[in-house]
This record gives C-alpha cells, structure tokens and sequence, in this order.
C-alpha cells in the first residue's frame, strides 16, 4: 500500500490503540459490573425471540434471575433450536438473521456441530478480537513495525457449504475470511482464492509457492498445521531455517492447543530471539482470551465482546444442573467448566473447555483441557494440563523432542492397568526407560490422585511408550477427513477408540 494511504492508517490505528486501551482499562477495573452490562444488553437485545419469550428475559433483571429462570445446556439441548434456524426460521435464539454457522468436530470424532455465527458476533467479538490483540501487542512492542509487511493466516479446510439458498456453513477460519473487513484484508498474504482452497494438501503447495517472495512479518494459526507449513517451505526451498525466507518474520499468533509441547520445533524454524508469540482464545463460540504480557502465556478474559461467562467448578459436573459461578466469585488454580450466552444466540452453553485462573486482578486464565478429555478409568483423573507438563519435562532431561501424542487407558485386568502414550518423536530418547521414569514421576508430583493409582503397582503401572513414526499422525487425520483448521490430535480419552485406530492405521503403513 502507498505511503499515501498508510499513514493515515497509521493515525487511525494510533488513535484506535489508545481508545481501545482505555476500554480494557475499565473492564479490568470494573469486571462484574461490565460482565452485569453485558448479559442486561443481550436479554434486551433477545427479548422478543422464541428463546427470550420462553424464558420471559423482559422481566429478567438481574444475574440471579437469569440463572435461576434458564438452565444450563449442552449442545444436544440447543440443536433442535439450531436446526429450525438452519431451516429457515427467523428469531429463534438471536433476532438478527443468522447466515453462517461454524461446523466444529472438536478432535476426531464424526459428528460435527453447526455453531452459529451472527454478524454481530463476527464485528464484536471474533474481528474486535483481532483488532484488540494488535493493539495489546503495540503497546508491549511499541517498536514494531507489523504493518511494513504481510500477515499470513493458515486456516482449515475452506470450503464455504450451502445449508440453503440463505445460509452456509463451513471452518469457522473459512467463515472470518470469507467475511473479512478491509482493515484485515490490506496486508493479508495470499489472496482470498488461494486461502479458500477446500483441500487441505494443494492448499499448503500453493500456501508455499505464492508466500515465499512476500514479505511475512506476522504468521497465525494452529501450531501442528502451521508446522506442516514452515517444513513445507523449508524442503521445497533446500534452507534450514524459516528466517532465510522471511526475515523479518516478528510474531505468531497461536491457539486452538497449549502452545508449550511445540515450542522446541518454532524454535529450531524460527531461530530468532526477537521472534514473539502470542496466544489467543478464539473458539467457533467466539473470541475469548488474549495474551496481554511479554512476560507470560497467560490471557486476559475479554469482558466487552458481547459474551456473558459463568464458570463450573468442576465438581459440579457430575450434577443435572450444575451450580455456577460468575466472575467475581471465581478462585485462581481451580478447574471451571466454561459457559457462555453470547451474541450469536447461545444461552448458558457449556462449550466444553476446562480453564483455571492465574490472577484475578485482573482475570488472566490458561486453558486446561476439554470436559471429555480425561483419563478416569482407575480414578487417576488425569486432565490435559498434566499430561502436557509431563510430555515436555521428560522431553527436556532426556534431550528429545516430542512431536505429537495420545494417551488411553489399558484394561490389564478388572481392577489393574495402565496408561498407552503413543508418541510422534523428533529425536527418540538414547534411553525409552529413562524417559518414561520421567514422564511418571512428573505425573506422581502433579496429580495426587495418580500418585495414589501408582502406588506399589498394585492399580497403575508404569507408562507403557509406542514410538510412532514420524507422520502416523498426520496420516491418520487424513484418513478420517481431518487435515488443517481447528482438528486435532486427541490428547487424553477415557476409552481406546482413538489409540486402536491409530496403531491399526500405523501397522498398516509402517
């Protein structure tokens, strides 16, 4: 773009930065009371729905009402409702139309969930989110100089599916892309035609070929298939690190999976000590978190986008209608189920992620894994937060590098087992029995309940290691559908479905 029109853009965002900043200044200040706005706006707002005559939201007035009147609910409960609003009908749950909806799987499994979009949840929440973490990253980086070059999103599978002649649906990345404002699309690399390409393999080819002349200086997307990406290029250009492409290549924005397993390989890419990144919160529910501080990983809750919380101490789960708490209730280092009513029409939804809070002042949180991603098969109740640390600290005293990995329970006997990690390895351990010690012996010090599990042997024992070969993983994706945007690998399950599957494809094509 012409100096021309980049310097009043450059005023413009100058001037958005030091609004927008002073905004999250008041919600930090005056979290519930931002949070109390927020949920009154959106009942005035869905009054006259069918959801909001149903539950009378008119004559709701407080927090207290709201949760004592609605009751909380799950995806099956809201489908029906959904459905009629894929079907054509208006004002069902949010009463302007509703033309997208994002199709989510979660991991793995087939059945896929329609969530959906509304416009103004696409400019309050999803695009104000990526305005906001421009703007939090300008002022803890003031020298940048983002805006001298491209940004390059890798999103999922593109495809953009008519459910009927007035809505669509597609990966929530194919719906924002779809939609983008200009603001967005100025220094976006590369065009609209290639970013949207449905298959997931010819996407990455033309991805590569048509970004390596360009100037990169921001990279955003899931880790595991932005890896794909980076060795892509690396291979197809004979060069060892991604900085003899992209030289001035400054930030990556990352989320979807806890960003610390990956970490090592970005590193070994991207060997750069100014490189920084960032992490967000941006689920097909909507935009929730941002990493605020140089300092830490850790994101801060955005309160203002239209999006009303309450959290689930994870002890209520097992409850019909679990007790919930609102944001000045919560505790750091405890495990909440989180649940939204949002400005797309979703009311005291469960999405189904686990998070514990590191600060409460402000509110500063870290995902911690999904409701249904657990191991509980001996009481060991092993959560995602734990395998994770286990998985690079045993990485780092025996010097590997982990890849990827999956972890389920094996029925030894009736009352006896263990636990089957396969592993993707860049590096494979001089010593497996070392490694695995580690692994364990981490575990015992995170989870109480797993220490109990293995002791003397007598309900866990050890660890049990498949090595996979490099790829299996990604192979397996592609054998289910699954390449690119938000699908991942299945870190934790309570049953061997995923882990079977996966060492039956592995034989087949060792």
């Amino acid at each position: 773009m012409s100096k021309k029109i980049g310097a009043p853009f450059n005023s413009i965002f100058s001037w958005y930065i030091k609004k927008r900043i002073h905004q999250i200044e008041l919600f930090k200040k005056y979290p519930f009371e931002v949070q109390q706005e927020t949920l009154l706006k959106l009942l005035k707002t869905a009054k006259n729905t069918e959801i909001g005559k149903a539950y009378d939201y008119q004559s709701i007035h407080s927090i207290s009402d709201f949760k004592n009147r609605v009751p909380l609910q799950k995806y099956e409960d809201v489908f029906p409702f959904i459905k009629r609003s894929i079907n054509g009908e208006k004002n069902i749950l949010w009463p302007s139309p509703i033309k997208w909806y994002a199709k989510s799987s979660g991991t793995t499994t087939g059945k896929s969930k329609f969530i959906p979009v509304s416009k103004e949840a696409l400019e309050e929440c999803h695009y104000k989110g990526g305005k906001d973490l421009l703007a939090l990253y300008y002022v803890n980086f003031p020298e940048t100089k983002l805006f001298k070059g491209k940004h390059l999103i890798i999103g999922g599978s593109s495809t953009i599916n008519y459910l009927n002649k007035d809505s669509y649906f597609g990966d929530l990345s194919a719906i924002i892309v779809k939609n983008l404002p200009w603001w967005c699309e100025w220094r976006r690399t590369p065009n609209k035609k290639i970013t949207l390409i449905p298959e997931w393999e010819e996407k990455i080819a033309k991805l590569a070929s048509t970004t390596i002349h360009e100037d990169v200086y921001i990279l955003a997307g899931v880790p595991s298939w932005t890896l794909i990406l980076l060795e892509y290029i690396l291979k197809e250009n004979n060069v060892k690190s991604i900085l003899d492409i992209w030289p001035n290549l400054e930030l990556y924005m990352h989320g979807g999976v806890n960003f610390e397993p990956y970490r090592q390989q970005f590193n070994n890419l991207i060997p750069k000590k100014e490189m920084n990144y960032v992490q967000t919160y941006n689920a097909s529910e909507g935009f929730f978190g941002i990493q605020d501080l140089k300092t830490s990983s850790n994101m801060l809750l955005m309160l203002d986008y239209g999006v009303f919380y309450e959290f689930v101490p994870i002890n209520e789960l097992q409850n019909e209608q679990p007790k919930t708490l609102t944001i000045n209730e919560v505790k750091i280092n405890e495990q909440y189920a989180l649940v939204i009513s949002s400005n797309a029409g979703l009311w005291r939804y469960l999405i189904g992620d686990t998070i514990k809070f590191t600060s409460v002042n402000p509110f500063r949180f870290e995902i911690t894994g999904r409701t249904k991603h657990f191991i509980n098969a001996f009481g060991e109740e092993l959560i995602i937060e734990n395998t994770d640390t286990a998985i690079i600290t045993a990485a780092e005293k025996t010097n590997t590098i982990v890849l990827e990995y999956t972890v389920a329970p094996i029925f030894m006997n009736k009352n006896s087992g263990a636990h089957e990690w396969l592993i993707e390895f860049e590096v494979v351990p001089e010593n497996i029995n070392a490694f695995i010690e580690v692994l364990d012996l981490t575990l015992k010090n995170l989870n109480s309940d797993y220490e109990a599990k293995r002791s003397k042997n007598l309900i866990l024992n050890l660890p049990v290691i498949r090595p996979l070969k490099k790829g299996m993983f990604y192979g397996w994706l592609k054998s289910k559908g699954k390449l690119g945007g938000q699908n991942k690998v299945p870190r934790l399950s309570n049953k061997r479905e995923y882990v079977d599957e996966i060492i039956e494809y592995a034989n087949n094509h060792y």
